[in-house]
């Protein structure tokens, strides 16, 4: 027979497995931490000493395990909603990706791509300095508490130990792509404005006057151009986007 402090510890120790699996899930996906430049014996070591420091708030939302099924079968869905939660935190950050490459191509440097330490994959050089702008700015404003408040209180939406619903995931995750993909549209609708206007003065330029070179004269002003309006915006667009991230995240959180 188990003596009461062997249960306890025993009951402890699947209490931590069991929020492991969900924390530790999004700990890989989430912003700035789960980056693929951060070494993975570090996120790990945070996601234990995370879920160490949330284990004590979610036991009352945790179930009675009675079997190793139904162990397996909780840390399984756990780990469903974990990557569920992480991914929509990851796709609103991919909306300066989506933001960079735009301002990118308006700026003449379309092809001018460089690994995104974000996105763990080539992309405009534009939109690698956004993104990891963004992540700095997510732990510089605290905007992280947010997710952390967030992935406690998922535990009211997704129970424990009950199958996810994976058809209000997939349309979750549906529409925040549409609206990551729009808030990266609209922080390069500036840049395509000022390129639509060089390019029709260019083309009066080249109607008035058809023996000048109008794409070797076009192209280094449009880069000199582009490059100032997005010095003079660099603030703004953040702003922007960091405002668009907190509501977007707010807005999830009350959703699920």
């Amino acid at each position: 027979m188990q003596s009461l402090l062997q249960q306890l510890v025993l009951d402890q120790l699947l209490i931590y497995i069991i929020t492991f699996a969900r924390m530790g899930t999004v700990m890989v996906l989430m912003p700035g931490i789960g980056d693929s430049f951060v070494s993975t014996r570090v996120r790990l070591l945070f996601a234990l000493a995370f879920t160490a420091a949330l284990a004590p708030a979610v036991t009352d939302y945790l179930p009675q395990i009675t079997s190793n099924a139904q162990l397996m079968w909780v840390i399984l869905s756990e780990m469903v909603v974990g990557f569920f939660i992480g991914t929509v935190t990851r796709i609103f950050l991919a909306a300066l990706d989506t933001g960079g490459m735009l301002i990118g191509m308006q700026l003449g440097l379309g092809n001018a791509m460089v690994f995104n330490p974000q996105m763990a994959s080539q992309g405009s050089i534009i939109g690698a300095f956004l993104s990891v702008a963004g992540s700095v700015l997510i732990f510089a404003t605290d905007l992280h508490h947010m997710l952390i408040f967030g992935m406690v209180d998922s535990y009211k939406s997704f129970p424990a130990g009950e199958v996810p619903m994976v058809d209000g995931m997939a349309q979750t995750i549906t529409q925040a792509v549409s609206q990551s993909f729009a808030i990266g549209f609209y922080m390069a609708a500036p840049f395509i404005v000022v390129s639509l206007f060089l390019y029709i003065a260019m083309g009066v330029l080249g109607r008035l006057m058809p023996q000048i070179q109008v794409f070797i004269l076009a192209l280094p002003l449009q880069i000199a151009l582009g490059t100032l309006v997005f010095f003079a915006s660099f603030s703004t667009l953040m702003l922007y986007w960091l405002t668009q991230y907190d509501d977007a995240i707010q807005l999830f959180f009350t959703k699920i």
